[in-house]
């Protein structure tokens, strides 16, 4: 994985990244398209203020081209019953909150229009057949011809309404398995009408609804369509199918064509971190001269050298990148001055993004809790500037530090080791994690700028802490490993997950692993692949099965075979549940099915008796099994190590506790970042 580096050109650092796209009846101020995301923000009460407040600071942060979260064009089509849509008169009023913020900016905004057809997640869910989707407990009806001409007529009054409320444009949302991809894939088409059968009669909805709203808004109007280039399911497009579709897009009058990959359906990952960095821009490479309009690359990128890279090499036109906007609103600012290395990277690790919107909470951003709050999470300068000691450059320790010194205060940060970052220097080692470097490289760069006077290999007492007289002193003192009460588990072959990815432990080819939480599937998965596949996007792709000869629908590889673990490896939880049902909402199911391709054994309802020199004894079911092994790596949870934090409370300190010393859960940086952001921004 390649970090940023700072570009010492004294030129424009990405002449193309940066260079203004004519689009004919208007210009884009430069190549960079913030991808759709939707937030929660569209359906809270007064959401819509906070949702210009996200969206202008984007546009103050130099991006080119703005995609609004999903809206949808009509009732059936939301993605939950009180979903986001755009069809009556009232509703222009609160989106135009919206494209007033970001025009203060040269920056434009288009509002999407999603239908999620069978995807919508209530009982009025339509679709081009009624079949329904392994992701959805509701079928959806098959709309009959009058309703799909109403739907129709629906989009082109949703783009009417969209235009009357100030936006430059909409992007018809026809990927990722929604309802226009529905229509034009066999998989989930089986009409014999003439909206099913031949890719013409498919792909008609898509068409019909571009042209109408084509005639319904004029030629001054920007029309995206996100078009399928890789549906990654069976059933999925060729790749002449896609083609097709495509001109005819064109055709119809559409003025950028956005790259969509894969359905939510599909068990393939495609923006999760282990996914390596702009893997699928050669499918939209391949599309370049099929057509006359501009196309943009879409997935996992996450920084200028990148995108620059894929632009220069005319992989595509532009480029979309949609969380590495909520990990940095300055994006664009930030490489146009040459300070790439200022950049917060989105890590991809989904887990205040996406897997908040699909439990229906607000979207945010682990590594900038500012992400959707911008109007509540603020760091005005401190009336009462402050001499803080914080103990402790995990997440927590260095969010606030970072946070706390933008204020204003003089802040000393002890760190009894020789590095910052605590437990993600662990993390960064996880094969597909090694984004995780780019978020200490952050830290780095912001305690450099902001001041914060950083002491390495301090370890802070009681004594020297009060000596100095701190107004406040923050303890982030984090964790230590649990060892559960296993009779022999002093045994010299018992290690645990801190021996293993931080002191780098010689381990065995026959081990067994005591918790299967997230640190347990990062113990595994560290054993499992001896060599990162997120660096290696050929090898990448060969091993999810992706073809890039596209010889079949969806570019799936037949009969693929996955390649299996060197090590024989047991990871085990005494919970009967299924083995990592506890994992990220939207990224389980990737570590899930990473391990058990490589032939990792995973064991719920474990009880464990006893370790001995030769290895593990187990009750499963009732049943004793013992495992022999070389080694047994505990990953049996976290202690919160508060000590020194309870003596400086018993000495009347002014002192706080935040990340893994006041809750030792899972390693969550995500609530370590947001604890040490929201402490700064009242101390």
């Amino acid at each position: 994985m390649t970090t940023i580096s700072q570009n010492n050109s004294t030129d424009n650092p990405y002449p193309t990244l940066l260079s203004p796209l004519d689009l004919g009846f208007t210009q884009l101020s430069n190549r960079v398209l913030m991808g759709s995301m939707h937030t929660g923000l569209e359906e809270e009460r007064n959401g819509f203020a906070k949702l210009a407040a996200f969206y202008e600071e984007r546009a103050k942060g130099g991006v080119g081209l703005i995609v609004t979260g999903g809206i949808s064009p009509n009732f059936r089509g939301r993605v939950a019953p009180f979903g986001g849509e755009l069809s009556k008169w009232w509703h222009v009023k609160k989106h135009r909150q919206v494209t007033e913020a970001v025009h203060k900016y040269p920056s434009k905004i288009c509002l999407q229009l999603l239908h999620t057809g069978r995807y919508g997640f209530h009982p009025f869910s339509v679709s081009a057949s009624n079949i329904k989707a392994p992701i959805n407990p509701f079928k959806p009806k098959a709309l009959s011809e009058r309703q799909i001409w109403k739907t129709i007529n629906d989009f082109a009054k949703s783009s009417h309404l969209a235009h009357k409320a100030g936006y430059d444009g909409v992007e018809v949302m026809g990927s990722e398995g929604y309802l226009i991809n529905q229509f034009s894939c066999l998989r989930t088409n089986q009409r014999t009408d003439k909206w099913g059968g031949s890719i013409e009669n498919r792909m008609r909805l898509a068409i019909e609804i571009i042209k109408a709203i084509r005639q319904r808004v004029g030629e001054k109007f920007i029309i995206i369509f996100r078009l399928s280039m890789l549906d990654l399911v069976e059933g999925g497009n060729t790749w002449e199918e896609v083609i097709t579709m495509a001109k005819a897009v064109e055709a119809a009058g559409a003025t950028i064509i956005n790259t969509g990959i894969g359905w939510h359906e599909a068990r393939v990952p495609t923006i999760a971190t282990s996914v390596p960095r702009a893997a699928f821009a050669w499918v939209t490479e391949r599309m370049m001269g099929e057509v006359n309009i501009p196309l943009v690359s879409t997935n996992r990128i996450n920084t200028p050298e990148v995108a620059e890279e894929i632009l220069s090499s005319g992989q595509s036109d532009m480029v979309s990148m949609a969380r590495p906007f909520l990990a940095d609103a300055e994006f664009v600012n930030k490489a146009a001055a040459n300070k790439a290395d200022e950049i917060n990277t989105c890590i991809g690790c989904n887990q205040a993004c996406l897997d908040h919107v699909f439990k229906q909470q607000r979207a945010s951003c682990l590594v900038n809790p500012q992400a959707c709050y911008e109007t509540e999470l603020t760091f005005a300068e401190a009336s009462n500037k402050k001499h803080i000691a914080v103990v402790g450059a995990g997440m927590a320790g260095l969010a606030f530090s970072v946070y706390a010194a933008q204020r204003g205060h003089k802040i000393d940060l002890f760190e009894a080791g020789d590095d910052i970052g605590g437990q993600f220097n662990m993390a960064k080692k996880i094969p597909g994690k090694e984004e995780f470097y780019e978020t200490i490289r952050y830290f780095k760069k912001q305690i450099e700028l902001t001041g914060v006077n950083l002491h390495l290999n301090s370890a802070q007492t009681v004594e020297s802490l009060t000596d100095q007289g701190y107004d406040d002193i923050v303890v982030a003192t984090g964790i230590k490993p649990r060892m559960p009460p296993i009779e022999g588990i002093d045994n010299d072959i018992v290690l645990n997950y801190v021996d293993v990815l931080k002191n780098n432990a010689k381990v065995g080819q026959k081990v067994a692993i005591i918790g299967a939480g997230g640190i347990g599937f990062d113990v595994a998965e560290f054993l499992a692949e001896e060599e990162s596949l997120t660096t290696q996007p050929e090898q990448w792709l060969k091993e999810w099965g992706i073809d890039k000869d596209y010889q079949q629908g969806g570019a799936l590889m037949p009969n693929h075979e996955h390649t299996k673990a060197e090590r024989e490896i047991y990871l085990m939880q005494r919970k009967i549940t299924k083995v990592g049902a506890g994992l990220g909402k939207t990224t389980g199911w990737i570590h899930r099915s990473t391990l058990k391709n490589q032939g990792v054994k995973m064991m719920p309802g474990v009880e464990y008796r006893k370790i001995t020199d030769n290895g593990l004894y187990i009750i499963v079911n009732g049943e004793e099994i013992f495992i022999n092994c070389n080694n047994v790596v505990i990953c049996a949870g976290q202690d919160s190590d508060r000590s020194l934090f309870e003596q400086l409370v018993d000495l009347n300190q002014n002192a706080h506790l935040i990340g893994g010393a006041d809750v030792a859960a899972e390693l969550d940086a995500k609530r370590a970042i947001r604890q040490g952001a929201e402490l700064a921004a009242k101390i």
